[in-house]
């Protein structure tokens, strides 16, 4: 293929300080997809060309320096399932992955749902979590540090955490049957009138990362909408369906 634009990715600050952490959110800038997936569409179960989508798998690695295969994904479900992984392949059924597996980077690929990343650099472990609104209300994010003290001894108070971008509560309008899934302080009055409500995703991430032990000057959210953002996110709800993905991804690099 012709040279193409370097890829651009979202960096967290929170792990600014951990060379050997690997943790990236894509935007849909510098990939191979056509119209409406243009142009770095990272979504395995899309409409869009699966060779299109290699391909953008193939840049993303190739600008990460990694191999394609120690990115492990999952066949999301909005559940709260949790897997831990410690080898390459993909797994089905879960919404949030954790590994202290050096060389594996467990990846979450969402289009207005939030990516959340996790970072236990004690005992170098890391999880990444898929939270739509199903996802939250079960609260998969505090269960996912819970996983990882179970699994790996984490600590919740050494851990670094990130809420990445998604649709903001600006543009997520939501009726009253989800609303009563949520506590008050994640809701405000919609314009649409009675019965509709904006609720704040990342806010409650945010608060069961805290409510896990994570210290408030430990957890970072993305100040991003996927919605608003257009020219640099993907959005289930603004397109209609017909769009693509970003993935986020977390882990610590081998050391061989």
């Amino acid at each position: 293929m012709p040279p193409h634009e370097e890829l651009l990715l979202i960096r967290p600050g929170i792990f600014r300080d951990l060379p050997q952490v690997v943790a990236v959110q894509t935007t849909r800038k510098g990939g191979a997809s056509t119209p409406p997936y243009d142009s770095l569409n990272l979504g395995l179960r899309t409409a869009d060309d699966s060779l299109s989508i290699r391909e953008n798998l193939r840049r993303l690695c190739d600008q990460l320096r990694l191999p394609a295969e120690a990115i492990v994904l999952t066949d999301q479900v909005h559940g709260t399932e949790i897997c831990r992984v410690d080898r390459t392949g993909h797994v089905s059924g879960f919404d949030a992955l954790i590994t202290d597996t050096p060389g594996l980077f467990p990846g979450i690929v969402t289009a207005d749902c939030y990516p959340v990343l996790i970072h236990d650099p004690e005992h170098g472990a890391s999880g990444a979590v898929h939270a739509g609104w199903q996802g939250t209300a079960g609260n998969i994010t505090r269960k996912t540090v819970a996983a990882m003290s179970e699994a790996f001894g984490t600590r919740p108070e050494a851990c670094l955490a990130w809420v990445g971008t998604g649709i903001s509560a600006a543009n997520y309008e939501i009726g009253a049957e989800v609303a009563t899934k949520f506590d008050a302080r994640y809701l405000s009055q919609s314009p649409g009138g009675a019965g509709r409500y904006l609720l704040d995703l990342s806010l409650a991430n945010r608060d069961q990362l805290i409510a896990a032990g994570i210290p408030t000057s430990q957890v970072e959210c993305s100040g991003w909408c996927s919605s608003r953002d257009r020219e640099l996110f993907y959005s289930y709800r603004r397109d209609h369906g017909m769009t693509g993905r970003m993935l986020s991804i977390v882990g610590v690099n081998s050391s061989d």
